[in-house]
């Protein structure tokens, strides 16, 4: 009975064996979806912390504007002549791209 349990233990392998290609797969997990969002979010945040007025940004809704005014967490966005909104920091998507950058990659 104890040489068929020896013999049962041999063929299943080591426990650290059957670990290993799951850490395979977390690291690449790691490498390819998270570290990238990590990132993405730091430069967002950054993006974030450097708003000033007078700066040219889409917000996540696809609005377009000129920002006249930031207290806090809300930012006042100047979208025509007369007209203004208030829009959370956060639903700042990124800046407006240029009229030449636009032009260079149509």
């Amino acid at each position: 009975m104890l040489a068929s349990l020896a013999a049962f233990q041999q063929a299943q392998g080591s426990p650290w064996g059957a670990f290993l290609p799951l850490v395979f797969i977390l690291v690449i997990f790691y490498f390819l979806l998270i570290l990238p969002a990590q990132r993405q979010r730091k430069r967002q945040q950054q993006m974030l912390g450097a708003l000033k007025t007078g700066d040219r940004v889409v917000t996540s809704g696809g609005i377009l504007g000129t920002i006249v005014g930031i207290k806090d967490n809300v930012v006042t966005l100047r979208i025509a002549d007369q007209v203004r909104i208030e829009v959370m920091r956060h639903a700042i998507a990124g800046f407006q791209p240029s009229a030449a950058e636009s032009e260079t990659k149509s």
